[in-house]
């Protein structure tokens, strides 16, 4: 019986190096209603994409496993995990930041009612829990405490304010 053995894999590139190599796309992605032209590989993730190509670093890099909820954004209005996804796939989509909730200098309802109700401790959480809090009011999950728990538990708070959180979204969702 002949061994065979595996078929060998290129080793990926290094993100610096891709460039070099030309293995890049050019995409436009509409972030916080801006437009941004931007050169990538095509592996890079939304979440790699908004933080080292765009700058907006207000989504957090969590586990990168879509267990936590660090690095929730909003697409078309719905919640997603940007880690897991790739930025070329959302060259069509509207995608919301936590850079992109407030209006100016006016603060989204539900982040006012996240400070009224100190409704994080660290902050490390704090864009990815708002951002999904948005994405949860605007889906009308927010008949019961245990409702809004449910729908917001892909995001994690390491700290435990959960009961600070679902005040915070009961609140708005009461407004």
């Amino acid at each position: 019986m002949e061994h065979l053995s595996p078929p060998s894999v290129e080793p990926p590139l290094p993100f610096t190096d891709a460039a070099a190599q030309g293995n890049v796309v050019n995409i436009t992605l509409t972030v916080n209603q801006q437009s941004y032209a931007i050169a990538i590989e095509p592996r890079v993730t939304l979440l790699n994409a908004l933080r080292e190509v765009i700058g907006l670093t207000g989504t957090k890099k969590g586990c990168a496993h879509a267990q936590c909820g660090a690095y929730t954004v909003l697409v078309n209005n719905r919640r997603i995990f940007s880690c897991m996804t790739l930025a070329i796939m959302h060259r069509e989509d509207t995608i919301t930041t936590i850079e992109g909730i407030a209006q100016g200098e006016e603060l989204h309802p539900i982040q006012a009612a996240f400070i009224a109700h100190d409704a994080f401790q660290c902050g490390y959480c704090t864009p990815g829990q708002i951002v999904s809090a948005v994405g949860l009011l605007a889906e009308g999950h927010v008949d019961s405490d245990e409702e809004i728990r449910e729908f917001m538990s892909g995001n994690v708070c390491r700290c435990g304010a959960y009961p600070n959180i679902v005040a915070a979204i009961r609140t708005v969702a009461e407004m």
